[in-house]
C-alpha cells in the first residue's frame, strides 16, 4: 500500500451553500458569537462532527476571513477542529502562515480551546481571542475530552501579545452543548473512549 502524500479538510456542504449569504462584516463580539454558536448548533445535528464552530475576522473593521467547524466525523481526520479549520483556511486565503503580520485578525471560538487548538491559535498569529467561556462545562455537557489545559491558559496568550475576550454568548454556547450532550450524537475522544 503506497503511503498518502496529502489529506484534505474541508468545510462540509450545507456550510458551503450558505457561505455565499452569510455578512461579509459583523461588527460586535457578540455577533459574531452568535453566528459561531448558530453555525456549531448546526454542524453537530448535520453529523460532521462536535458542536463546535470558530470564526476568524478583522477586528478593526469585522470583516469576515474565514469560517470553520468541526469535521472530524465527516473527514476521519482528528486535527478537523473548528479552530484549527478556521484558521487554516484564513491562512490559505491571505496566503500566509502569520495571521497578524500585517492584520489585527481575531479568532471567534465558542468555547476556550482544547490542547490541540490552544497551540494551533498561538501559533498562528492572531492578535485576539474570542470566547464564549472557560470551565469544566463543555466537558461536563458534551463528554468530551478537552486535554490538560494549563491554569493560566489566558495570560499565556496575553505574555505573546493575544488579547483574550471571555465569556461573549456563554449561555448560548452552553444550550448548544447542553442540546448535543443529552442527543445520542456520537462523541468522540482518543482511543475510542466516549
Amino acid at each position: 500500500m503506497a503511503l498518502n502524500t496529502s489529506y484534505t479538510v474541508k468545510l462540509p456542504d450545507w456550510l458551503v451553500d450558505e457561505l455565499p449569504g452569510l455578512p461579509s462584516h459583523i461588527g460586535s463580539h457578540a455577533q459574531q458569537m452568535a453566528l459561531v454558536n448558530r453555525l456549531a448548533d448546526r454542524n453537530w445535528r448535520e453529523g460532521n462532527g462536535g458542536p463546535f464552530a470558530a470564526i476568524v475576522v478583522d477586528h478593526v473593521t469585522g470583516e469576515l476571513i474565514s469560517v470553520g467547524v468541526n469535521v472530524v466525523l465527516s473527514t476521519g481526520i482528528s486535527s478537523g477542529h473548528a479552530e484549527v479549520t478556521a484558521l487554516g483556511l484564513a491562512q490559505a486565503r491571505l496566503g500566509k502562515w502569520d495571521l497578524g503580520g500585517d492584520r489585527d485578525l481575531a479568532l471567534v471560538v465558542n468555547w476556550r480551546p482544547c490542547i490541540q487548538c490552544y497551540g494551533a491559535t498561538m501559533w498562528s498569529g492572531v492578535r485576539h481571542l474570542v470566547v464564549a467561556g472557560d470551565g469544566p462545562e463543555l466537558e461536563q455537557l458534551t463528554g468530551f475530552d478537552e486535554g490538560p489545559m494549563v491554569a493560566d491558559w489566558a495570560e499565556q496568550f496575553e505574555r505573546r501579545g493575544i488579547e483574550v475576550v471571555q465569556d461573549v454568548g456563554r449561555e448560548e454556547a452552553l444550550a448548544v452543548y447542553r442540546a448535543y450532550g443529552i442527543s445520542n450524537a456520537l462523541v468522540y475522544n482518543a482511543r475510542g473512549q466516549s
